[in-house]
């Protein structure tokens, strides 16, 4: 049997390391291979182990210096790396031989190792054929997957992103990744596994999360509030759609490409040629968001990720959808992040860095058997939900190791970047507001799968929990006078005393989520928002007050409605303005209006803006920016009934932690702001551009070989 059947390394070509379809120029590959060591003495393609072996067949030459000039241009035919080049018939080698140079233009002068050369590959062809056929009715027995270490640049920070840094080519011969420029600006940039060099894609400032076409042609991606696409071989960048905070899409085989437009929006479908998005899932109550779709074989499922937790996806459940008739359901319930299907008949998915494996059934859409760990160390962001994961489409798959971003701690930022410890233990901060008085916080924390309302002391470090579950709370707003907290509940927004003395209220009942945001100055009225079907909000007043225990809710009046489903509104501290974010150009700025609404609008961020926060003593507004999760602040004035916005500054060039559009930073007194941060140290600048390719992947899986080959 020839020595190249089983995947001998050494002989094993290009197309069959990838883990992509093979056909009978493997075999030619490898007889050229078999035919270089007889003829040299030494193999073509050489390391110190199976990895550097492969490496050497993937990106390098063999060295045809040292084969006699009659018999190079065959060797050259038969080691093409791109099979379409490589010669396609075994019996053609004879014709490249009579042209293969000056001593071969006739047959006197042919030397007796070419006779040999034409023997043997006869007797090749012939044992290979017998193999192909044999291939096609037994199974090859697992082979232990090979790794392949690639640095893709100085440029490049893997985990820096808000969505998945890099995406494999369908065939896996390309990767396309996130870098950063001299200017910091995140781009695309593309390099072929087999060259060392990568080539930068024009326009497309701003990039994250990047996907390719079937045909590998394309790439699709994420920037500045659009769905954009572009060619490999050369153009600039195609708008498809807005996208004011993508979270993920995939390409259907279909022409249609299926994405995450928003975080608090459904999944929608889109052609790949542009054009209006239209809807395939709408949350239900309780569903936070869907997100990071995979569009199944067959293109009329769709695989996503749905989480009832905010910023924790460690506790996100995998569902499927279908693309006929919408009909969604829960697969995984409370499994893990970022699924993909392999065509082992499995579903990959990660959950707290583990890589696991389950199988499904596609005719069903079902699970079917036990969840096995493939891997582990696999970098993840469990407050966004996404793995730094790429998987071709045969089967080949790359990752980054190591970090997880996942728990926050609290500080205090200045203006000139310095931080002071809060000395809070780390935890799923999420969704913070300072008192009034500014001497205590209330604070959203998740744990498993519920978040419930702390209330920290500042000054003197004890913490009093305001409420026990059931699911999750959020969204605290303190009360003007410090008195009470009103918060994000289930069935609609709850009010409790802020020393725990009394147990939670529940005071506007609503099917539909809805968000407390801010209290006019004299506590009469309550600012909220609330998401409708369909994408968008209502914000709202409505009339709050307390008499004695006794709480008088009113009925609410409609203020504005956004395109965004989180437009964070706030008031000001003196009641005559409303600053909120909204979608309405396509990327999500920040805007103020008069409180009450008078018709005018004027607009304060540029480039990106969300979460708008008033300083209390200060003329200054602040708000996040959706590009790098910095904080920006712009000064303002007041000229009679209009209102004068400067233009906007960066307040700290530290980032915030970033969990997506939610609420991570809030000003005091102008002079610093409180802030989560990362509790994770930075990942060190060695490994941020790493990662590892994993080929014969799907041995892998079928075998969950990882532990055997530790």
């Amino acid at each position: 049997m020839p020595p190249w059947c089983c995947g001998t390394p050494a002989y094993m070509a290009p197309e069959q390391a990838r883990g992509t379809a093979v056909d009978k120029r493997a075999d030619i590959w490898a007889f050229g291979a078999v035919l270089y060591q007889m003829i040299t003495g030494r193999p073509a393609f050489d390391g110190e182990s199976v990895s550097d072996i492969v490496a050497s067949v993937l990106t390098k030459e063999p060295g045809l210096e040292r084969t006699p000039p009659q018999v190079r241009r065959l060797l050259r035919s038969y080691l093409k790396k791109n099979p379409r080049h490589r010669l396609r018939d075994i019996g053609d080698a004879w014709e490249l031989l009579e042209q293969g140079g000056p001593e071969t233009n006739t047959r006197k002068r042919r030397t007796p190792w070419i006779a040999a050369t034409l023997l043997l590959t006869v007797v090749a062809a012939v044992a290979a054929i017998g193999w192909w056929r044999a291939a096609k009715s037994i199974e090859l027995p697992l082979q232990i997957p090979m790794r392949l270490d690639f640095d893709l640049g100085p440029d490049v920070t893997i985990g820096s992103s808000i969505g998945p840094t890099a995406a494999l080519s369908p065939d896996a011969t390309r990767v396309v990744f996130v870098s950063a420029g001299p200017d910091g600006t995140a781009r695309l940039s593309m390099r072929r596994l087999d060259e060392s060099k990568a080539a930068q894609l024009p326009g497309t400032d701003g990039a994250y999360a990047p996907f390719f076409s079937p045909d590998g042609e394309w790439v699709g991606f994420f920037a500045r509030g659009r769905l954009k696409k572009i060619r490999l071989d050369g153009g600039q960048p195609i708008t498809l759609c807005d996208a004011p905070s993508g979270r993920g899409a995939s390409w259907s085989e279909d022409g249609n490409i299926i994405a995450a437009l928003d975080p608090r929006v459904g999944l929608s479908r889109i052609p790949a040629d542009g054009g209006k998005p239209v809807d395939i899932t709408e949350r239900e109550p309780g569903e936070i968001s869907h997100r990071w779709p995979y569009v199944l074989p067959g293109g009329k499922n769709v695989l996503f990720t749905m989480t009832f937790v905010p910023a924790n996806y460690n506790e996100a459940s995998i569902a499927v959808v279908s693309l006929e008739d919408q009909r969604k359901k829960i697969i995984l319930e409370r499994g893990g992040l970022y699924a993909r299907y392999v065509p082992t008949g499995h579903i990959i998915y990660v959950t707290k860095g583990t890589l696991f494996a389950v199988p499904f059934d596609l005719s069903r859409m079902e699970v079917r058997g036990a969840p096995k760990p493939v891997l582990e160390d696999v970098s993840n962001d469990q407050a966004l939900g996404f793995a730094q994961v790429a998987l071709s489409q045969r089967g080949t798959l790359m990752y980054h190791r190591g970090r997880t971003e996942a728990l926050r701690t609290l500080w205090w930022l200045g203006a000139d970047g310095k931080t002071e410890s809060l000395k809070a233990e780390p935890a799923l901060y999420n969704m913070m507001r300072v008192s009034p008085d500014g001497g205590r916080l209330a604070v959203s924390v998740a744990e498993g799968s519920s978040a419930d309302i702390w209330v920290h002391d500042l000054e003197r470090g004890p913490r009093t929990r305001l409420t026990a579950g059931p699911g999750v709370n959020a969204s605290p707003v303190w009360s003007p006078d410090g008195r009470s907290v009103v918060f994000q509940s289930q069935g609609g927004i709850s009010w409790v005393s802020a020393d725990g003395a009394e147990k939670p209220q529940l005071v506007i009942k609503s099917p539909r989520p809805q968000t407390p945001a801010s209290f006019t100055p004299d506590g009469d009225q309550l600012i909220f928002f609330e998401q409708v079907p369909g994408g968008g909000a209502f914000i709202q007043a409505v009339p709050f007050r307390r008499n004695s225990n006794q709480l008088e809710v009113g009925k609410p009046k409609l203020l504005l409605q956004t395109p965004t489903g989180n437009p964070f509104p706030a008031l000001s501290p003196d009641g005559r303005w409303l600053a909120y974010a909204s979608s309405e150009s396509g990327v999500y700025e920040v805007y103020v209006r008069a409180f009450p609404d008078r018709g005018a609008q004027w607009q304060i961020s540029t480039g990106g803006g969300n979460v708008p926060r008033w300083s209390r003593n200060r003329n200054e507004l602040f708000y996040q920016s959706t590009e790098d999760q910095r904080i920006m602040f712009a000064t303002y004035s007041v000229k009679g009934d209009s209102f004068v916005g400067g233009s906007p500054r960066l307040w700290s060039p530290r980032q915030v932690a970033r969990f997506g559009i939610a609420e991570s930073f809030d000003p005091t007194d102008g002079r610093r702001l409180l802030v989560m941060l990362p509790a994770d140290n930075p990942e060190p600048l060695d490994t941020r551009s790493h990662v590892t390719v994993i080929l014969i992947f799907l041995d892998q899986v079928r075998g969950s070989l990882f532990s055997e080959a530790r």
